[in-house]
C-alpha cells in the first residue's frame, strides 16, 4: 500500500470531530503501557474540552466486552477494536488504533489503513496523539513501551511536534531504566532492556562492579546530607568508565544484544517532575506495572498529572519488577525447543500479565524461531504470549496473522503485531492451538527456503 501521511492526518482530523460530537462517549482502552496513555491522550483532550465521558480499561476486546458495549449508545476503542469485527454491531463508535485490521466498518485511525507501519512507526498513543493533538509526551511514552524505539516514521514526526512545544527532548546515553531516577546500585541490578548478564538482577554484583570501577555511590549534597547517586548524578569520565565496563560484559556474552544496545537515543519530558514519569523508559515501565497488575486507572491518573496517585504507582513498579524477576528466573530454566519454536509453559508460574514482558526478555535476537509463552488465563482460557528476532520478521513472520490463524482450530482470539503478538484460547484447545501454530511456521520456512532457492 502506498505511503499516504497526509491522508492519515486528515483522517485523524476527522475523527477528532467526530469524537467531540458524541454526547457522552466511554472510552475503551488497552491495559499495557501503550494502552494506558493512549487511553489519557483521549480522555485527557476531553477534560480539556469540558465534555462528558466516561472510560473503561481492559485486557481484550472478546465477545463479552462487545456484550457490554453493545449496551453504549457511543464507544471510542482506544489500542484495540481494529481486530474484531464485532465492534461493527455496535451504534456510534470510532477506533484509534495501530494493530493489523480487516473487515472494519467503523471510522478507523490506523496507520495501517495508509501505509504506516502500525508495528515499528506509530503506536496507539501515536495515532491518538494524531487524532487530538494533545500530550506528545504520552505519545513517545506508549511507543516506548511498545518497543518502538527509536523513534522512526510517523513516530519520528510525533517527536519533532513535542520537541517544538518543549514537551519533549531527546538524549543519546546509556539506554537503561532509572537513568534520572534510581540509585546506581539498583539501576545496574534491574536493568532488563539490555539485559546485562551476571549483573541483571543481581545487586551483590552491581555493587561490586561499581567498587572495581571507584564509583561511589553516595552524593554529598547541601548541609553534609547524603543520598545515593543516579546514573544521571555521575561526570563524564565516571560515565565512560562504567559504559565501557559494561560494554565488554555485553561483547562476552552471547545472550545479550552486545554493546551496540548499550548507547541509544531516549526521550526525556522536561515539564514533568524529575521522578519515573520525567524519562520515557522509566515512564512507561510505570504504567505497565499500573496495568498489568491491574490499577490502569492509577497509570491514567499519573499520566493525566494527579500527584496523588504516584505513591501508588511506586508501588505496583516494585511488585512488578519483583515478579518480573521470579519470571525470569522460571523461564531461564525452563524455556523448551520445540522444534518450530521455543516454548515457556509458565501456567502457575508467571502471572498472564507479564508473560508477554518474560517472553520478550527471554527471547535471544541470534535465534531463528520465536518463543511462544503461555501463562493461565482468567474464566478456564490460556494466555499466549509470542516474540520473535527482527530477522525473521524482515523476512516475513508475521505473528500477529500467526495468532489470528492459530486460534482458528482452537475456538481462541488471537493478533497483534508481526514482532509481538499474543492470543486467549480456551485451555481445553492448547494442543490444538500449538499444533496450528507450529505448522503455520513450518509451512513458512518452506516457503522461505524455497524463495531463496529459487533466488
Amino acid at each position: 500500500m502506498e505511503r499516504d501521511e497526509a491522508g492519515f492526518l486528515e483522517r485523524c482530523a476527522e475523527l477528532r470531530k467526530l469524537a467531540f460530537s458524541f454526547s457522552e462517549p466511554l472510552i475503551v482502552h488497552h491495559y499495557d503501557a501503550d494502552g494506558v496513555s493512549a487511553g489519557a491522550i483521549v480522555a485527557g483532550a476531553f477534560q480539556d474540552e469540558g465534555k462528558p465521558f466516561r472510560r473503561e480499561c481492559i485486557k481484550k476486546l472478546d465477545d463479552e466486552a462487545i456484550e457490554r458495549c453493545l449496551r453504549e449508545p457511543e464507544v471510542i476503542f482506544v489500542d484495540l477494536g481494529g481486530g474484531n469485527r464485532r465492534v461493527n454491531e455496535l451504534k456510534d463508535a470510532l477506533i484509534i488504533d495501530h494493530h493489523q485490521t480487516e473487515g472494519i466498518g467503523k471510522p478507523q485511525a490506523n496507520p495501517l489503513l495508509f501505509g504506516i507501519d502500525g508495528g515499528n512507526e506509530l503506536s496507539a498513543a501515536g495515532a491518538a496523539y494524531c487524532v487530538f493533538r494533545k500530550r506528545p509526551d504520552l505519545a513517545i511514552v506508549g511507543a516506548v513501551g511498545d518497543m518502538m524505539h527509536p523513534m522512526a516514521g510517523m513516530n519520528r514526526w510525533v517527536l519533532s511536534e513535542g520537541e517544538k512545544s518543549g514537551e519533549v527532548k531527546s538524549e543519546v546515553d546509556l539506554a537503561f531504566y532509572g537513568r534520572y531516577c534510581r540509585p546506581l546500585v539498583q539501576f545496574l541490578a534491574y536493568c532488563d532492556d539490555p539485559y546485562i548478564p551476571g549483573i541483571s538482577y543481581r545487586e551483590d554484583r552491581a555493587q561490586e562492579l561499581l567498587a572495581e570501577l571507584r564509583i561511589p555511590l553516595e552524593w554529598v549534597g547541601g548541609g553534609a546530607q547524603k543520598r545515593m547517586r543516579a546514573y544521571a548524578d555521575l561526570d563524564d569520565e565516571e560515565k565512560k568508565k562504567l559504559v565501557s565496563a559494561l560494554a565488554k560484559i555485553m561483547a562476552n556474552s552471547e545472550r545479550a544484544r552486545g554493546a551496540d544496545g548499550l548507547i541509544g537515543e531516549s526521550y526525556v519530558f522536561p515539564k514533568r517532575p524529575r521522578d519515573e514519569t520525567y524519562e520515557a523508559n522509566e515512564f512507561s515501565t510505570l504504567l505497565n506495572a499500573c496495568g498489568r497488575h491491574d490499577k490502569p486507572d492509577i497509570g491514567v491518573r499519573v499520566c493525566l498529572g494527579d500527584d496523588s496517585a504516584r505513591d501508588e504507582a511506586r508501588q505496583l513498579l516494585a511488585l512488578h519488577r519483583r515478579m518480573l524477576r521470579e519470571g525470569i528466573a522460571f523461564a531461564s530454566k525452563g524455556t523448551q525447543d520445540f522444534g518450530a519454536f521455543f516454548f515457556l509453559d509458565a501456567r502457575g508460574a508467571i502471572d498472564e500479565g507479564i508473560i508477554g514482558v518474560v517472553c520478550g526478555m527471554e527471547l535471544r535476537q541470534s535465534w531463528k524461531k520465536p518463543i511462544v509463552g503461555i501463562a493461565l488465563g482468567g474464566r478456564g482460557t490460556i494466555k499466549v504470549s509470542a516474540r520473535a528476532p527482527k530477522a525473521l520478521v524482515s523476512r516475513g513472520l508475521n505473528l500477529g496473522a500467526l495468532m489470528k490463524d492459530a486460534c482458528a482450530d482452537a475456538g481462541g482470539i488471537g493478533g497483534g503485531h508481526r514482532i509481538a503478538a499474543g492470543a486467549s484460547v480456551p485451555a481445553g484447545s492448547l494442543n490444538a492451538f500449538l499444533v496450528r501454530a507450529g505448522a503455520h511456521l513450518r509451512a513458512q520456512n518452506e516457503a522461505n527456503e524455497a524463495m531463496q532457492k529459487s533466488g
